[in-house]
């Protein structure tokens, strides 16, 4: 069983500070307020944690010097949990507005360690990060993170060293600063935390996940299917679904898939749909799907169409009875997607526990420049 609790895909690294603030406050009201943060913390209610840490910080500040530790530390408490509140979509709707407070709270909070412990001390690294995350420019939150980690490397440390490098590919993968060099810090991670871990642990979980997921998209089949199983043995103990072993089944079901072991992947499809809360309007989507051949002739010609099907998914996810609803076109057209259809997988519909056949419906779409 995994050990520690499970926490959000984009929380990497704990941000929120452990030290205890001095309780020598002259004014009750700001003892009460920090009293109030600790007692949401513990009982684990995000909106009451942001609630009570803003108020304690903003009574802070009529406490502590505005260049004084305790007044980062509060900074800190505040700027973790706005992040919190905000995650996953950081800088979209309403949740931008939390993220740009947070970001100015971290900054302050590194600029307050830096004059107390220096330029680089390994107390900046937790303000670095936050600030990465939360700044709404990449080329900052790079320079930020390389200082990070820059840091990290000159400390004993190898498990901060391995946090660091896995929140710089975090923030920085599917963005145009993703580079070789941030691929190899979720790879240099992973093995530190293989070296130092043991194999339950939730931070060699993810990294585990994270280098199958790039095994998977670098098309490195024979690395990534090992790495994502061991995601799936790990999470099997859990009673809940987690997001890693959703996606990592998905990914075992197109690699299984793309090698022609149709039976290994159908273990896969059915574990996502045990996994998955059916809705009785839900349509199902596939899990490996491949590209009709555009009929040669109509290609020539420049003829566009397309094909609707209906099928049923059975229990193992495999596309049964697949029959023409409607088509545009021309015959070619239909025997291209029923030819093509018989491919694909789905995760078979639950019901009460167990896996039923069910009907759903695609259309196939057929277009080319010349159309």
């Amino acid at each position: 069983m995994l050990d520690g609790k499970i926490l959000p895909l984009a929380s990497l690294f704990a941000l929120a500070l452990n030290t205890s603030l001095p309780l020598n406050a002259s004014e009750n009201t700001f003892s009460q307020a920090y009293s109030d943060y600790q007692a949401a913390l513990k009982q684990g209610d995000d909106a009451q944690i942001e609630a009570s840490a803003k108020r304690a910080f903003e009574l802070g500040e009529a406490q502590y010097a505005k260049d004084s530790v305790d007044l980062a530390n509060l900074a800190m408490n505040w700027a973790g949990a706005l992040k919190k509140v905000a995650m996953p979509n950081l800088f979209e709707g309403d949740n931008a507005a939390k993220t740009a407070k947070a970001y100015e709270l971290y900054q302050l909070a590194l600029s307050n360690y830096k004059k107390h412990y220096g330029e680089h001390a390994a107390e900046l690294i937790d303000p670095l990060l936050g600030a990465a995350e939360t700044s709404p420019k990449l080329t900052v939150a790079k320079e930020l993170f390389e200082n990070a980690i820059e840091i990290a490397e000159k400390t004993a440390n190898k498990k901060l060293l391995a946090d660091v490098k896995i929140a710089t590919f975090d923030r920085l993968t599917n963005t145009g600063l993703y580079t070789a060099q941030v691929r190899d810090y979720a790879f240099e991670a992973y093995k530190t935390y293989k070296e130092i871990l043991p194999e339950n642990a939730l931070d060699r979980v993810k990294a585990t996940y994270i280098v199958g997921a790039v095994e998977y998209a670098e098309k490195h089949d024979d690395k990534a299917i090992p790495l994502l199983l061991e995601v799936v043995k790990q999470f099997e103990a859990l009673k809940f679904s987690h997001p890693y072993a959703l996606s990592a089944h998905a990914y075992l079901v197109e690699l299984y898939e793309r090698q022609g072991k149709r039976e290994e992947s159908t273990a896969h499809c059915i574990a996502i749909g045990k996994m998955r809360p059916w809705a009785d309007t839900q349509e199902q989507q596939p899990l490996f799907r491949t590209t009709p051949k555009y009929p040669k002739s109509y290609l020539i010609q420049g003829k566009s169409g397309y094909v609707t099907l209906n099928f049923t998914v059975d229990e193992m996810g495999f596309v049964k009875k697949p029959e023409v609803l409607e088509s545009k076109g021309g015959v070619l057209f239909e025997k291209s997607t029923l030819k093509m259809i018989e491919e694909w997988r789905y995760a078979p519909k639950f019901e009460h526990g167990k896996p039923v056949p069910a009907q759903t419906t695609v259309r196939i779409d057929y277009f080319t420049d010349k159309s």
